[in-house]
């Protein structure tokens, strides 16, 4: 019994200095520039006030990549990740396409 025990607080030490480090290297990571092609394919902008709403009829004001449901950082994050731009970090005050209001 105790052997399983150690086990598990072994596995559980290394699983979550692994998801800390995946963390940091994330916080590192580059920001996504407006000109990158998934970017302007997903109508990306640093600034949501700065949207095309011609082009963008869906956009409505007060929606940002801070309170979209793929924004992997905290509401008080400047920038952190997303799975629409992998491996890159958007703006919390950031908009594009793929909005998807956090619930």
């Amino acid at each position: 019994m105790k052997s399983s025990r150690r086990t598990f607080l072994i596995t559980s030490i290394g699983a979550v200095s692994a998801l800390a480090l995946s963390r940091e290297a994330l916080a590192d990571a580059p920001k996504v520039a407006e000109t990158d092609p998934t970017a302007q394919a997903l109508g990306y902008k640093a600034d949501a006030t700065k949207v095309d709403k011609a082009k963008f009829a869906k956009y409505a004001a007060g929606e940002a990549c801070g309170n979209c449901s793929f924004y992997q950082g905290k509401p008080t994050d400047a920038f952190a990740p997303c799975p629409m731009f992998a491996g890159k970090q958007v703006a919390a005050t950031g908009w594009c396409s793929a909005y998807n209001k956090k619930a």
